[in-house]
């Protein structure tokens, strides 16, 4: 697919509101009061669910919209959303450290998967990288605090 190398205004505008909740939610858990940080950790894996189902979202709809649909990417395309629902299902049975490890790894595979996938737009990967790296560095500073806990 060919597409602008740079996404619009509008779009970027809405991906970084869409990232905010990532590093307050983060920052909270591991800074803010005692009384705050079981909502910032539910708030952190609940809206890292959301996004990862929602990238897996993206790559059906950019796969779905193809004359001819491959179904192995329709496919892989929903691992993400698969991910995120085992990992929600898991809470009470792993610990917040390795929840978040699995999150940061789902984002990992999806922007290795984004970055592999043929016929995206050429601005996709930058937004997309850019988005990923949010999502990540805040679950890093949540996982650090985790691993003290």
């Amino acid at each position: 697919m060919q597409a602008e190398k740079s996404a619009p205004a509008p779009l970027w505008t809405i991906a970084v509101l869409a990232l905010a909740p990532f590093p307050v939610s983060s920052l909270l858990y591991a800074y803010g009061s005692p009384a705050l940080r079981p909502g910032a950790l539910t708030a952190l894996q609940l809206w890292s669910a959301m996004v990862l189902s929602f990238l897996g979202g993206v790559r059906w709809g950019l796969e779905s919209s193809r004359a001819a649909p491959r179904w192995t990417r329709l496919i892989t395309s929903v691992l993400s959303s698969v991910a995120a629902w085992a990992l929600l299902m898991s809470r009470g049975h792993l610990s917040a450290s390795w929840m978040i490890i699995g999150f940061l790894a789902a984002f990992m595979l999806q922007w290795l998967f984004d970055h592999t996938a043929p016929d995206v737009p050429a601005r996709y990967p930058r937004l997309s990288t850019t988005l990923t790296a949010g999502a990540c560095v805040s679950l890093a500073i949540a996982l650090e605090q985790a691993l003290r806990m």
